[in-house]
């Protein structure tokens, strides 16, 4: 039984922490299973893609499912059937967990979707058509599927699991050479932005901090370039991020840069004053501002004082020790030309 977990990334810089969380939770839980893992990009030639996964001929393919992919896993849903008609397809990923009826409605072949946190789910899944598991997929918890009438079944979505479970899965930093660490210390968002599929998730849960701090020493040690931060809101826990903070810069070694997105407005003093002390290059911060019209913000129910944003973002702007990319939405309720120029001039 061979298990393939696909990944169509933006760029070949990129990878997808995902598929790779999602094998190492597998491979953890079922040691002899054969799960291997492609990852493409948008911009290769389709025909090189679906030549690939050809080449490979899995029993099982697994699309991982983003905004920016799903043009192309689409067109991958249509035409596998084509040239490996006994291949089971199935999708997770945030794309298709909330509408995951309408997906397999639009798909008739695709088999089935993972639904949510899917590392769980994917282990049982491995297990499932290995024939050691469940005898039925209705006995899967947080999957959408075709029964064998080819009706559509839904079971429960999945009980939350502890982050500290999800195995290291970059014990092999080689691999990974000349590409972007992904990492990530906590799951789930406390607010509640009607843009932002995270909001739906409101089970906020961490990584064991010592846990954690083994995984940086990593990066350090291996002089990795880049660790970009996952975690929806760094900051909304705040011992989490000084400790966070304070390991990184107790143990610089003045390679790694590591990315965390941030609600600027929460930050505290002393967070302002750890952020201002860091070595020039050490951090840097993504905010999401996303609008200044105080219409739109409240119509997208976000959480923000711009007032607060604007003076800690000067304040650590003011150092020049850490890069900061703001980031804005174009498209968002009472926004027009006009208002996104202002907006952007803000």
């Amino acid at each position: 039984m061979k298990i393939l977990l696909a990944a169509v990334n933006a760029k070949y810089i990129h990878s997808n922490l995902a598929v790779y969380c999602l094998r190492a939770y597998a491979k953890e839980q079922h040691p002899a299973s054969n799960i291997t893992i492609s990852e493409y990009t948008i911009n290769q030639p389709f025909d090189e893609i679906l030549m690939d996964i050809y080449k490979q001929a899995p029993d099982v393919l697994c699309l991982s499912c983003y905004l920016w992919n799903m043009t192309e896993v689409g067109q991958l849903i249509q035409e596998i059937p084509k040239i490996l008609p006994d291949t089971k397809i199935w999708l997770g990923g945030p794309e298709v967990s909330y509408n995951a009826r309408e997906v397999l409605e639009k798909y008739p072949m695709t088999e089935g979707i993972m639904r949510g946190e899917g590392e769980e789910t994917f282990a049982e899944l491995v297990a499932y058509y290995e024939g050691r598991g469940a005898a039925e997929l209705i006995n899967i918890q947080g999957i959408t599927f075709r029964e064998k009438e080819k009706q559509i079944a839904a079971t429960p979505f999945r009980q939350i699991m502890d982050l500290s479970k999800v195995p290291f899965v970059y014990g092999d930093i080689e691999n990974f050479k000349n590409r972007i660490i992904y990492y990530e210390t906590s799951r789930g968002c406390p607010f509640s932005c009607s843009y932002c599929l995270s909001s739906i998730d409101k089970c906020l849960r961490f990584r064991n901090l010592e846990l954690v701090k083994k995984e940086l020493q990593f990066f350090i040690d291996h002089e990795v370039p880049q660790v970009k931060f996952v975690d929806r809101t760094f900051n909304c826990k705040h011992d989490h991020a000084m400790a966070i903070w304070n390991y990184i810069k107790e143990h610089d070694k003045g390679i790694t840069n590591f990315h965390f997105e941030v609600a600027a407005d929460l930050l505290n003093e002393e967070e302002i004053e750890l952020i201002r002390s860091l070595r020039p290059g050490l951090i840097q911060l993504e905010i999401g501002i996303q609008s200044t019209n105080k219409q739109t913000i409240k119509e997208i129910n976000r959480s923000m004082n711009l007032e607060k944003v604007r003076d800690k973002v000067a304040r650590i702007h003011e150092k020049g020790n850490v890069h900061q990319h703001l980031d804005l939405i174009a498209g968002l309720p009472y926004e027009n030309y006009d208002s996104f120029a202002h907006s952007f001039n803000e």
